[in-house]
């Protein structure tokens, strides 16, 4: 069948496309007789709506809390992103891939990892730089030097990023400035954000105002709190209305920031700026869950079958969204969702892309290899994307690595939405590695990812001595090295052939040089440069398969030798010069 859009309508209407002749052989239905059948059954035969082309570009990935400055509070921030777009803009990179900068909880303990959030619908205020705020020029002096105190034991180089002390910082000091009286046009200004973000913004405020009395998890609330719209509710709004205006403000200055952000970005010349990241799902004690708890299945978490790097399969934790129950609220949730995280940025990664079509349910006290796929509306997900997208002029990439339909691909193509290319996982129909000619065009192409540790870590073994050590093989130790040993062989033998390496004894820069080269050969239309592996990085940021036996997510960037390297020193680094010097030449 030539048709693959009529294909799609026959397969999601239960029309055959095939059948067994009386000779029996197989026969394909014409793409005529199922047009005719599909407009008799009063299908919308138009095609469906189509992002505009992507620019080819290169870019970094970046994990943004790892990225720090000497003018940051410990972890990399709002204004380290600007920074860092306008240099590697300056660079010719057409794009920025971050992580999820989604909310955390509103008091200490945070959460570290950026893939179970608070709420997806709203952003962490520890990303917030203080400084930038701009009542906080209008502080008395001394008033600013007791916040630069505040400041100060957080910009030392610690081995692993400290949330907690990051935002008991600053939390301190955005108080103080929250305190601080406000112009009339910055008043004006804020209730006008207030008004734009309507209900979700007052039902957010009010989770973080009541979260910081009762606990992070609404579940462990007092019986009459745990009901969103209830009386007792609204009563305590009003009892705590002082700290519901201090979180909704919280969301004010990210808005101004993020927009600063995506503003530099653009200004460096950027065709796309900030590609932002969307988690799966939230905490099942989060204030999306609270807010919309009818929207979700209870008793159930996400999560992803055994596979070659998780050989346990995964649980997330993540409550999944009811796929009727969503439907029937016109999925008004997930186009909010969708239209504030693009409101500044000018691309959406969809982390794990089968949440549009189906998920890897858990159900609560089984492991992780005991779930069952659920099946979303596909065509209905995809349509409210591509609009919110279309609206906001972005890009959208879809993480489609692991177990994944290939009609999924296939509707992510149709719809102009990028795939994902993960080097490590491109091989040929024989197992070999895949010439660069011969991957996909319609993908974001990566080395690796954040669940991986960087090339020099994967050059060393590192992945294998970390899972053996916290007795996550299923198979032992000597097996996997042994096939880590050919695999690798492969790849540095497929580098040599390109012309890309010269010689047995290439040094861990120069293979890291050479792979980016070889995803510039490729046809994707996006080329992402993950910055830990130009710096040299070896650590891995998530050990998927733990909690607390790996320090998630508190993985501050720095090199092979475990030094600190700051934004300031990216810009004389020849290390990451070497790493993007093939991909800068990349042809628009």
């Amino acid at each position: 069948m030539a048709d693959e859009h009529l294909s799609r309508l026959a397969r999601a209407n239960n029309v055959s496309t095939h059948y067994v002749d009386w000779q029996g052989r197989h026969a394909e239905v014409s793409d005529e007789t199922l047009h005719a059948v599909l407009a008799a059954l009063g299908v919308d035969l138009s095609p469906p709506r189509r992002l505009a082309p992507v620019p080819r570009s290169w870019g970094f990935t970046v994990q943004l809390y790892a990225v720090r400055s000497r003018g940051s509070w410990g972890m990399g921030d709002l204004r380290d992103l600007a920074d860092l777009a306008a240099w590697s803009g300056s660079l010719g990179a057409g794009f920025i891939l971050i992580n999820p900068l989604h909310a955390t909880e509103p008091a200490v303990p945070i959460g570290p990892s950026p893939y179970s959030p608070m709420s997806r619908r709203f952003t962490s205020p520890l990303y917030l730089r203080v400084e930038d705020v701009p009542e906080y020029a209008d502080l008395p002096a001394a008033e600013r030097e007791r916040l630069t105190v505040l400041a100060r034991p957080l910009r030392g180089l610690g081995s692993l990023i400290d949330r907690d002390a990051v935002w008991t910082a600053k939390r301190a000091a955005l108080e103080t400035i929250f305190a601080r009286p406000r112009s009339a046009a910055r008043q004006a200004a804020y209730d006008l954000f207030r008004e734009r973000e309507g209900p979700a913004l007052a039902a957010f405020a009010t989770w973080c105002a009541i979260a910081e009395e009762h606990g992070a998890d609404w579940h462990r609330w007092p019986a009459e709190l745990q009901e969103a719209d209830s009386p007792s509710v609204a009563l305590a709004a009003k009892q705590l209305a002082t700290r519901v205006d201090f979180h909704a403000w919280l969301q004010w200055q990210l808005d101004d920031q993020l927009g600063a952000a995506q503003a530099a970005a653009r200004a460096s010349g950027m065709p796309i700026g900030i590609v932002h990241d969307l988690a799966v799902g939230v905490h099942p004690g989060s204030a999306d869950a609270w807010m919309y708890r009818p929207l979700y299945a209870q008793g159930m978490s996400v999560g992803a079958p055994p596979d070659e790097f998780n050989q346990l399969g995964q649980d997330w934790g993540q409550p999944p969204w009811h796929p009727h129950r969503l439907a029937q609220a016109a999925y008004r949730p997930f186009r909010e969702m969708l239209a504030a995280t693009l409101r500044h940025g000018g691309g959406l990664r969809l982390d794990h892309a089968m949440q549009v079509s189906r998920l890897w349910w858990v159900p609560e006290g089984r492991t992780a290899a005991e779930g069952t796929y659920v099946a979303y509306d596909r065509d209905a997900l995809l349509t409210c994307l591509v609009e919110e997208a279309e609206r906001a002029g972005a890009v959208v990439i879809g993480e489609d690595l692991g177990t994944v339909e290939p009609e999924v691909r296939d509707d992510l193509a149709t719809r102009g939405i990028l795939g994902t290319s993960l080097l490590w996982f491109e091989r040929d129909h024989e197992g070999r590695p895949k010439r660069p000619e011969h991957w996909r065009e319609a993908s974001l192409a990566t080395v690796g990812t954040h669940d991986m540790p960087p090339i020099t870590g994967i050059l060393h073994g590192d992945h294998i001595e970390l899972r053996d050590r916290l007795g996550l093989l299923t198979r032992p130790a000597e097996e996997e090295w042994a096939d880590h040993r050919r695999q690798l062989a492969e790849w540095l033998e497929l580098l040599r052939s390109e012309g890309l390496l010269n010689g047995p004894d290439a040094t861990d820069q120069e293979v890291v040089a050479a792979l980016n080269a070889l995803l510039s050969r490729t046809p994707a239309r996006l080329i992402g440069i993950s910055l830990a592996d130009a710096v040299g990085e070896r650590r891995t940021q998530n050990q998927p398969g733990t909690v607390d036996q790996y320090p998630n997510w508190r993985v501050p960037l720095a090199d092979a030798e475990g030094r600190p390297v700051l934004l300031e020193a990216l810009v004389s680094d020849q290390r990451v010069l070497d790493a993007i010097a093939a991909v800068r030449r990349v042809e628009p």
